[in-house]
């Protein structure tokens, strides 16, 4: 039987920690909304099919899947909606899908990887170390930097 999906706090809070989805800080949105559903456990419907209808012919466990799906698509699609600029929503297609949601975000925001590339080495390049902040610091920003380097060309 399907485990039943548990929302222990409130979605406008945990949505309040995410950053607001304004455009160019979409990779940050991304990462931060995954996670957020992870810890609700509301993933089901960005990771698997949306199960068939429901009939007189459905068992107890098509039934429970078929909530359980139903519930973590609704909540995840609420729960993103939350964390994007209205005037981005505007644009998006209306969907009752949240995968589909998510897929039409991501077209619409995640940098190319030449675009990505490009302005990754150009950062890189131009870097320089400003003493404000411990060597440390700064050699883990270049450090980052690089290896989103390696993964954009990869």
């Amino acid at each position: 039987m399907a485990n039943k999906v548990k929302v222990p706090t409130s979605l406008h809070s945990l949505a309040s920690g995410v950053p607001l989805l304004t455009g160019s800080n979409f990779l940050e949105w991304y990462e931060h909304v995954q996670f957020r559903l992870g810890v609700l456990d509301l993933v089901m419907a960005l990771l698997e099919d949306k199960p068939a209808d429901i009939n007189e012919y459905s068992t107890a466990e098509q039934v429970a899947l078929s909530k359980s799906w139903k519930r973590t698509n609704r909540l995840s699609l609420m729960f993103m909606k939350l964390t994007i600029a209205n005037n981005i929503k505007t644009s998006l297609p209306q969907t009752v899908n949240a995968l589909e949601y998510l897929q039409a975000v991501e077209d619409r925001f995640r940098p190319t990887d030449k675009s990505l590339a490009g302005t990754i080495m150009a950062e890189l390049t131009t870097m320089k170390y400003d003493g404000n902040r411990g060597v440390q610091d700064h050699i883990l920003n270049m450090a980052d930097k690089a290896a989103k380097l390696k993964t954009s060309n990869s």
